[in-house]
């Protein structure tokens, strides 16, 4: 055997365990529990049932709480002791941790009816009180408080990154339906709640 076949040989024997224990995120979303899941620090205050029966999510929306850095945990707790008030699925602190709030099953009150119809953002011609609370899991973004343009901090970016494909590989969402809170209600004129974060999203696809 010459030299270079075997140094090809070595090379593929060392690589394919270390590819092999690569985290498969999709088999990892479809878990139930409280899994492991690469890339987030996530607390488990409602643990994932069977995904067969969750909510039939077909939306995401992307919220943004005025509330001080901190606050997330907070909010997140107080949902999870009340599950359907007004609040969301999943809440987002500063520091990137992700609080999974409310057992999957069940639909918090979220979200204005999808009262925007004047296309500025998207067209909304497919979201017009259709992209609703009842059919979306909302995501929380904590942490703009007392300057409610301030966006999303880095740590919370990176964890957006991952969680967004967590949840889409979980529910089967499309790309194309998760939206920013401003795109589909109108909100605050201050700034447009939830936008750049459902731009990234979209732009790292697939």
């Amino acid at each position: 055997m010459n030299f270079r076949l075997l140094a090809v040989l070595l090379c593929v024997a060392i690589l394919t365990p270390a590819a092999a224990q690569t985290p498969d995120l999709v088999a990892i979303a479809k878990a139930s529990g409280r899994p492991e899941i690469p890339g987030l620090k996530m607390v488990w205050l409602a643990p994932w049932g069977e995904v067969a029966k969750a909510h039939p999510w077909r939306n995401i929306i992307v919220h943004q709480t005025e509330g001080p850095a901190g606050s997330a945990r907070g909010g997140a707790e107080a949902q999870a002791r009340n599950p359907t008030r007004r609040g969301v699925t999943v809440w987002v602190e500063t520091d990137g941790t992700v609080y999974w709030a409310v057992p999957e099953d069940l639909v918090p009150t979220h979200g204005d009816g999808a009262n925007r119809n004047d296309n500025k953002f998207i067209d909304n011609g497919p979201t017009y009180h259709q992209v609703i609370g009842s059919n979306s899991i909302g995501v929380e973004f904590a942490g703009n408080y007392p300057d409610v343009t301030r966006g999303a901090t880095e740590a919370q970016i990176a964890a957006w990154r991952v969680l967004v494909q967590v949840i889409r590989a979980r529910y089967d969402i499309p790309l194309q339906r998760v939206y920013a809170h401003d795109w589909i209600d109108f909100k605050d004129a201050r700034y447009c709640e939830g936008c750049a974060l459902a731009t990234l999203a979209r732009q790292w696809g697939p």
